[in-house]
């Protein structure tokens, strides 16, 4: 342990022993995680950016959309509705397959490995 490592661990200690910390709002509940364990590393500081700006990347989006008009189709009755909805889910799927070529994040290991995270996510 680094002497700044010591020095916080001190000033912790000393904090939690003098009660600073006992009135923290949220105190006995459960932290709110920032699930990025799916993205990779050399991304999530991009991404916390993107989210903490209220911006989700536009393949994240498309793929979101993709996913709910599949869900409206799956429980869609009528046949016009439902071809309609087709068409959107291909529009959509067309353009997230070009934006992904075109930047040609495919090639990409991170890409890769986010790929299968995005998708388990989704599914």
């Amino acid at each position: 342990m680094g002497l700044m490592d010591s020095l916080v661990e001190e000033k912790i200690r000393q904090a939690v022993e003098d009660g600073e910390l006992d009135n923290l709002p949220g105190k006995g509940k459960p932290m709110v995680q920032d699930d990025l364990s799916g993205v990779p590393g050399e991304l999530r500081i991009g991404y916390k950016m993107l989210k903490n700006a209220g911006m989700i990347p536009e393949e994240v989006q498309l793929k979101k959309e993709m996913v709910t008009l599949e869900e409206l189709i799956a429980q869609c009755v009528n046949e016009e509705e439902r071809a309609s909805l087709r068409r959107e889910l291909n529009q959509k799927t067309l353009r997230f397959n070009q934006m992904i070529e075109k930047r040609k994040m495919k090639r990409t290991s991170a890409f890769r490995k986010y790929k299968r995270k995005i998708y388990g996510k989704v599914r």
